[in-house]
């Protein structure tokens, strides 16, 4: 037995059989949503569903701290006491964001529209987090936005104030920069527009609409007038796509496999990977597709499969830039030579993911080779069992535990304590469905 490092490290040996039904826990990014704009809406929004896992917890506590009342945390079931747009006060100390991008991101936005001063923090991860395409909007909007060195790495502080609304065009095509931009302008004078280069997920306009405010959207371009006040809504959070996209694939690959992945987002700026894997040849359909709070959800049937190898390029990656690790797991399994490209973001994310998979998948034999701006697999590999690192990045662990499940042997992927970032409990439902995977310290 290969032995752990001093951090957590999971252990995976090869599955013979995966089975059942299961609900992952809620979607991540709506979560994020729902207890900023609940935060500043009139009146009380209940939130069920919202995910405990820390990156959304410290969005709910920095929240907390600027006078949002809060009851309910860490439990699936929230009430959030509105201060209305203008009503958040300066917090006492500077808002820690864990790990979170997402929240100091959309945070960043939210107090520039205010008028006080804050600083967000974060770990050494988040620490190394460029927010210059967030600092440079911002600035034009008339807040002042200052952090280390010209990439304004945390801990990054912002100077809100009197906002002018903009026309901004998006060099890339990012929902987080999308949203904070939103955020500011619900306090500009004036209307504030995104343009955008390829559509991303499109939940904050969604909730956004929901609650009241005076929102447009004609194709890539979205237009915030702002003077409206946000209601409060009931919010019912589905289960999050990208949790349930580990145990989609899993199920792909596994022979003689069946999973059923219930209630889980169907919202096509987030769903894309199920576009991809079915060019690939895999065997997934969809039941009960019904709508919840504005958003597309249905039960995910996936069943074992031989895939063939695809492209994944262009305006597809947006829409499944978290999946993409998992993508390369299958594909090391399909087929053919599989291409991605025009995925350099991931090299900005809680680790340089295109290389931590090139890395993590050579280790195990796949025939892996790293692009600037994605990754060439070709399969089918055989892989073998490897001691592999997270780079304290969730999605990598999780993806190369996928990995581990169609490798020959034992797969150790140490510095594991990140999965709880997004996903507390994914071995214990990943052992649920029949897998051997044991959590060590």
């Amino acid at each position: 037995m290969r032995p752990c490092t001093e951090m957590r490290c999971l252990r995976v040996r090869p599955a013979r059989r995966l089975h059942g039904r299961l609900r992952v826990p809620g979607d991540k990014s709506i979560s994020h949503r729902a207890v900023i704009l609940g935060g500043i809406a009139e009146g009380e929004t209940r939130i069920e569903g919202f995910l405990g896992a820390d990156d959304c917890l410290r969005t709910a506590r920095a929240m907390h701290e600027m006078g949002v009342g809060i009851e309910g945390l860490p439990s699936e079931s929230l009430r959030v006491r509105g201060v209305g747009l203008r009503g958040l006060r300066r917090p006492g100390r500077a808002l820690d964001m864990g790990n979170s991008g997402t929240g100091m991101r959309l945070l960043l936005g939210l107090v520039a529209g205010q008028g006080f001063e804050a600083t967000l923090t974060g770990d050494e991860s988040l620490s190394r987090r460029p927010m210059d395409r967030i600092a440079l909007p911002l600035g034009q909007m008339g807040a002042r936005v200052s952090g280390r060195g010209e990439k304004v790495l945390p801990p990054v502080t912002v100077h809100g104030g009197d906002l002018r609304g903009i026309a901004y065009r998006l060099p890339m095509a990012s929902a987080q920069v999308k949203s904070a931009i939103l955020l500011a302008g619900l306090n500009a004078v004036g209307p504030t527009t995104v343009i955008e280069p390829a559509r991303s997920r499109d939940h904050t306009e969604r909730m956004l609409r929901a609650m009241g405010a005076d929102l447009e959207a004609d194709d890539l371009t979205i237009t915030l007038t702002p003077g409206q006040p946000l209601a409060a809504q009931n919010v019912s959070v589905p289960a999050d796509f990208s949790s349930a996209a580990f145990f989609l694939v899993a199920a792909l690959l596994v022979p003689e496999s069946e999973v059923v992945l219930e209630q889980v987002l169907l919202n096509p700026t987030r769903a894309a990977l199920l576009e991809v894997l079915q060019e690939m040849g895999a065997d997934v359909q969809v039941a009960g597709r019904r709508e919840v709070a504005g958003e597309e959800v249905g039960d995910i049937i996936a069943s074992s499969c031989h895939l063939h190898a695809t492209e994944a390029a262009g305006a597809m990656i947006p829409r499944l830039i978290d999946e993409v690790p998992l993508l390369a797991v299958a594909a090391t399994q399909a087929e053919g030579v599989a291409i991605i490209r025009d995925a350099a973001e991931l090299r900005v994310k809680e680790s340089d993911r295109l290389a931590a998979m090139a890395e993590g998948l050579a280790a195990m034999s796949a025939r892996i080779e790293e692009l600037p701006d994605g990754l060439i697999i070709t399969g089918p590999s055989s892989l073998r069992g490897a001691t592999v690192s997270s780079h304290g990045d969730h999605r990598v662990a999780m993806a190369l535990a996928i990995a581990g499940l169609v490798a020959e042997g034992e797969t150790v992927i140490e510095d594991t304590d990140c999965i709880a970032t997004s996903f507390p409990g994914f071995a214990e439902r990943l052992r649920g469905l029949g897998a051997d995977c044991i959590e060590e310290e």
